[in-house]
C-alpha cells in the first residue's frame, strides 16, 4: 500500500511539472547556458517540496476560498508572464545569426535566485499544480500514508528537475547554435503569453 501512494506522489507530481511552463523554460535556458543550473533545478525541487507539503496540509483548502489571495496571484502571474515572455521574444531576436555559437550572458547567482523565486511565487499555475491539484490528493490520506505521498512527490519532482537540468547542459552545445536557440526563445515567450491569457480567461470567468 505505502509503495502504490509513493508511485501516485511520483506520477502524479511529473504529470503536473513536466508540461513545459516558467520553471522547465528557465532551467532549459539555465542548462543551455550552464549557469548555476545545478542550483536552480535544486531550488525548484525545494519550492516543490514546500508548496505541496503545504497543500497536503491543508493550504489547498486556504487558497481555494481566498478570493482577494487568489486574484493576487492571478494578476502578478499575468504581469510577470507578460514581461518574461517579452524578454524571451527579445533574446530570440536579439542573438547575432551570423556566429557560429550563440554567446550566452552568464547570471550571477543572485540573480539566478531571485529570478527562480519569481517565476515559481508569482505563477498561480504552481500553486494550482503543487497546493490545490497534489495537495489536496495527498490530503485524503491519513498522516502516516501522507509521508510516503510526499516522499514520492518530491522524487518525482528530484527526478524530472535533475534530468532536465542535466540534459540540457550536456546538449548545450547543439541547443545553443542560433537558429535553436532562437526557436527555443520563440516557443518559450509563446507559452508564457498562452498561459497569461488562459490566467485572464479563468479571472474574466470568475
Amino acid at each position: 500500500m505505502s509503495l502504490l501512494v509513493l508511485a501516485k506522489g511520483f506520477t502524479l507530481t511529473l504529470s503536473m511539472i513536466m508540461p513545459i511552463g516558467t520553471q522547465n523554460s528557465m532551467l532549459i535556458n539555465q542548462g543551455i547556458s550552464r549557469n548555476h543550473h545545478k542550483m536552480t533545478a535544486a531550488l525548484f525541487v525545494l519550492y516543490d517540496t514546500i508548496l505541496i507539503s503545504l497543500g497536503v496540509l491543508g493550504g489547498s483548502i486556504l487558497l481555494s476560498h481566498n478570493a482577494t489571495l487568489f486574484n493576487i496571484l492571478t494578476w502578478g502571474g499575468i504581469i510577470f508572464l507578460t514581461v518574461y515572455g517579452l524578454m524571451s521574444m527579445k533574446s530570440a531576436f536579439s542573438q547575432n545569426s551570423s556566429s557560429a555559437d550563440t554567446v550566452l550572458k552568464k547570471k550571477s547567482a543572485k540573480i539566478v535566485f531571485l529570478t527562480t523565486l519569481a517565476v515559481t511565487f508569482l505563477n498561480p499555475h504552481a500553486y494550482i499544480d503543487t497546493v490545490m491539484v497534489i495537495g489536496s490528493v495527498g490530503g485524503q490520506y491519513s498522516d502516516e500514508v501522507k509521508v510516503y505521498f510526499l516522499i514520492g512527490c518530491i522524487l518525482g519532482s528530484l527526478t524530472w528537475f535533475s534530468c532536465l537540468a542535466l540534459g540540457a547542459a550536456k546538449l548545450s552545445k547543439q541547443l545553443s547554435r542560433p537558429k535553436v536557440k532562437k526557436t527555443i526563445d520563440i516557443i518559450i515567450a509563446l507559452v508564457m503569453w498562452l498561459v497569461a491569457w488562459s490566467l485572464f480567461n479563468s479571472w474574466m470567468a470568475s
